[in-house]
């Protein structure tokens, strides 16, 4: 009809719009909504879509971004009724490929996809979920996260899918829950596998460009970009009953990571790993009475180095070990330093006799301050700067006793396996 839609007011009204709503065109005016259909002319309601949540395993602060993080789509309908003519350009007749410059990010993209995978987990007690992992050698070696794979460790089914569609049984090399790094294999691996170039996350600096690969809420061959936010970001994550906690020194990123992404490599602008995707920072209760939670630019990855070093001991010998300084520290975060306790597990010796701390004259109630120069301010911050390091490393502590600050130099020892 010739009077709609009506003409917009001379003043736009805003009001009752919100932050991240749809309408900002209000009725305070008494008069109908720029756009707003008259009697007669209402478009018809939407057909309902069907759509597939699988419940989010449940993390403190920072959850785990991979198994368990839900496995969420929404499948639209192809031929949805009253669809109209359109005078775009079927895909038929676009062209069958489109060539990028090498180092944008859709070269990059193109040529690393081929050595991703989505990994799916399933546990004999019915747990699993969907993650991410990356080729590590022609092997048939993948790395990804221990918290992807650990539902179906012993004893459950394992699969590797390909960005080509090609799936693929795999079993579970080793896994180390404190890394949270683990290792898998392709039982009949394909030939011509590519691994992903490794870069020197040490090299990595504030600012630097990132591309994420994985498979967020289940979408498979998903590609993300951002920049490096920081360096050396303590993180503790679990799975929320605190039985398998890990902690890392991260890479601090704003690429987009949510639930799936976890064990996918993070890119640098050259297409080479400078870390494995592996908490987000959680904002909250992603509603409809779940605890499942998207980015909100706040991303973790284990820097590559340390994976790298990991991934090497599981390949050889099926365990992790863990670099040590013989002390239990208390484990309160948020203070002035990590503070030896009183005594050990079980009521042992909080320093371990003829031990690294006990070599170096360390105490217990003495607070550690500095490793290696940089500041601890907790217990998870120190074991996060530790395991940045082999067993057999020189490294400085600086600590106070009665208020006298002072410095050591400590070898650090080993521990085979999980404590």
């Amino acid at each position: 009809d010739a009077g709609w839609p009506p003409p917009p007011p001379e003043f736009p009204s805003y009001g009752g719009a919100s932050h991240g709503g749809a309408s900002y065109g209000g009725a305070d005016n008494g008069g109908p909504a720029w756009g707003a259909p008259v009697p007669g002319h209402e478009p018809r309601p939407p057909r309902k879509r069907q759509s597939g949540l699988i419940t989010a395993v449940l993390v403190a602060a920072l959850i785990a971004g991979g198994v368990g993080g839900g496995i969420g789509y929404w499948a639209a309908e192809s031929n949805d009724e009253g669809s109209i003519a359109s005078t775009t350009v079927s895909a038929a007749d676009a062209p069958k490929e489109v060539k990028r410059d090498a180092g944008t990010v859709a070269s990059v993209a193109a040529k690393s996809l081929p050595s991703v995978v989505t990994i799916e987990a399933q546990g004999g007690n019915g747990e699993g979920g969907t993650g991410t992992g990356f080729v590590y050698d022609k092997e048939g070696h993948i790395l990804t996260n221990n918290h992807v794979v650990a539902s179906a460790a012993n004893g459950g089914d394992l699969t590797a899918t390909f960005s080509n569609g090609k799936k693929y049984n795999a079993e579970v090399v080793g896994r180390a829950e404190g890394y949270d790094v683990a290792v898998v294999k392709l039982k009949e691996a394909p030939s011509g596998l590519t691994p992903l170039p490794l870069a020197n996350s040490e090299h990595v600096a504030v600012g630097d460009s990132t591309i994420a690969i994985g498979a967020p809420f289940g979408l498979s061959n998903t590609v993300t970009t951002g920049i490096i936010s920081a360096k050396n970001r303590p993180v503790a994550s679990g799975d929320g009953s605190g039985s398998s906690n890990s902690y890392m020194s991260a890479l601090q990123t704003d690429a987009s990571i949510n639930p799936g992404n976890s064990g996918g490599p993070l890119l640098d602008s050259r297409g080479a790993v400078i870390g494995i995707n592996s908490a987000i920072q959680s904002a909250g209760s992603g509603g409809m009475g779940q605890s499942q939670a998207g980015s909100i630019g706040l991303g973790f990855a284990i820097p590559i180095n340390q994976a790298k070093n990991v991934a090497d001991q599981l390949i050889k010998t099926g365990k992790p070990v863990y670099p040590v300084i013989g002390a239990t520290v208390t484990m309160a975060e948020g203070g002035e330093g990590a503070t030896i306790s009183a005594q050990g597990e079980g009521g042992t010796p909080a320093v371990v006799a003829n031990g690294p701390a006990a070599k170096a004259g360390l105490k217990a109630g003495d607070v550690i301050t500095k490793f290696n120069g940089t500041p601890i301010d907790s217990g998870p911050t120190l074991i996060g700067q530790i395991w940045t390091h082999k067993p057999g490393d020189k490294v400085t502590l600086t600590y106070k006793r009665d208020g006298k600050e002072s410095t050591t130099q400590v070898t650090l020892g080993e521990r085979e396996g999980e404590s």
